[in-house]
């Protein structure tokens, strides 16, 4: 969400940054809301002269009173009076005007990195790295799921049974390195300095708006019915969300978090719901990473945490890229964005398991979350990124892990966590 401030002395900027986004259709909106402005400011102004004039006839009445000036005091407080009226109609109209302006803004796109790629949408994605060298086998790697299947580690057909498609059991060794994958990623995030935090996975309403564009919500986020509640699509809502109406001693940043939940999708409009397999799914658990600094912090930060992801992965011998989002790709609150890409030897390329954001002062300027700084308070910059993401994850490390023989082998950073094996057969 911009700075109201910001808009009204450079709508040329904005309405380039829309057009570089290829939201055209969003152009209109930054004229309506400078008119808008306009006339909220000069309400705002009307208001507070007859404020002033009422604070002014008020003392006046008095000394009127005291003078034996009846009449003309009288005639002072039918003035008040009828001013009175036309200040109700004003504040009325100010918070009218709020609530069209605040509507808007929160459609507008955040201004992007000068360093974000102009492109349409994700097939304009621009390849930054390449880390561990991709390995393709000399025999046939199965479908993941018939993976999973062979060991005994999966349900679909009774999750279909039980909650639909988009849902699966996890069983047996494949379930326990499910589990193993989370806990190594919570205990390489804590020895990387950051706190771990279980966070609640419902959030209000005040909060969703707060950390996600409207587009966002609609298509994620499932609503507890009756209740302005709604559970999370990743930790980061809820994670973000702890901030909210705060003034956060400067002293204090950064805050430094990694967070484990489960995550719950609606996933509409997503392709390939349908198919037999855990790519995407309406329900998953995360280990995911949060940080709130200050803003001329966030772009190193930014660097650490896509860092993390592909460390992670690669301690596990899983070949990764990184890939910077275009601006057609970005969500309307992110700043800049990098996606970490898996190497899938069966499919012969790179899947997304994790993604980077750094969203500037737009999450806070829409929770409140303050910096009382040296020289007055000012809006933090909040930042997140996928740690890892169990079940995508699995699939990368099944493919890259599993011998000719349908054994999956077990790295050594794993095996801790995995009560010593080194393999699942």
């Amino acid at each position: 969400m911009l700075d109201i401030k910001f808009l009204r002395t450079n709508p040329d900027i904005v309405k380039q940054n829309i057009k570089n986004k290829f939201q055209e259709n969003k152009l209109p909106l930054v004229d309506e809301v400078i008119e808008l402005d306009a006339a909220s400011r000069a309400a705002q102004q009307e208001a507070d002269n007859l404020r002033s004039e009422r604070n002014r006839l008020s003392k006046q009445i008095g000394a009127l009173y005291g003078q034996g000036k009846k009449e003309e005091a009288e005639a002072a407080k039918a003035t008040v009076n009828a001013q009175a009226q036309r200040l109700a109609e004003l504040e009325k109209l100010e918070e009218e005007y709020a609530e069209k302006i605040n509507k808007i803004m929160m459609v507008i796109p955040n201004i992007i990195d000068p360093s974000v790629p102009i492109g349409k949408d994700d097939s304009e994605n621009v390849e930054l790295q390449k880390f561990g060298e991709p390995v393709t086998p000399d025999f046939e790697i199965p479908y993941h799921t018939d993976i999973m299947e062979r060991l005994n580690g999966i349900d679909l057909d009774a999750a279909r049974k039980v909650a639909g498609n988009g849902f699966y059991y996890l069983t047996g060794n494949i379930a326990r390195l499910h589990s193993a994958v989370l806990s190594y990623a919570r205990d390489f995030m804590i020895d990387r300095g950051f706190t771990y935090c279980i966070p609640p996975y419902m959030i209000r309403s005040s909060v969703v708006t707060g950390v996600m564009s409207f587009a966002e919500m609609e298509a994620m986020m499932y609503k507890i019915e009756g209740e302005d509640l709604f559970l999370i699509g990743t930790s980061e809502h809820s994670m973000i969300g702890r901030f909210i109406d705060s003034i956060v001693p400067e002293e204090k940043l950064p805050y430094t978090l990694t967070s484990y939940s489960p995550c719950f999708r609606k996933e509409k409009g997503a392709h390939g719901i349908e198919e037999r397999g855990v790519y995407r799914i309406h329900q998953f658990e995360k280990q995911e990473m949060i940080v709130v600094c200050k803003p001329e912090e966030s772009p190193m930060w930014f660097d650490k945490l896509w860092q993390n992801t592909v460390d992670l992965f690669r301690s596990m011998d899983i070949p990764v890229r990184t890939l910077e989002c275009c601006s057609g790709d970005l969500a309307d609150l992110k700043v800049k964005s990098v996606d970490i890409e898996a190497w899938s030897p069966r499919q012969q390329k790179y899947f997304e398991v994790g993604s980077c954001s750094n969203l500037g002062d737009a999450q806070a300027r829409r929770l409140k979350i303050r910096v009382n700084g040296k020289n007055g308070k000012y809006l933090a910059h909040t930042l997140n990124n996928t740690v890892v993401a169990p079940p995508r994850m699995l699939i990368a490390f099944l493919e890259n892990n599993l011998r000719e023989d349908g054994s999956i082998a077990i790295p050594e950073p794993l095996r801790p966590y995995m009560g010593g094996m080194t393999e699942i057969r």
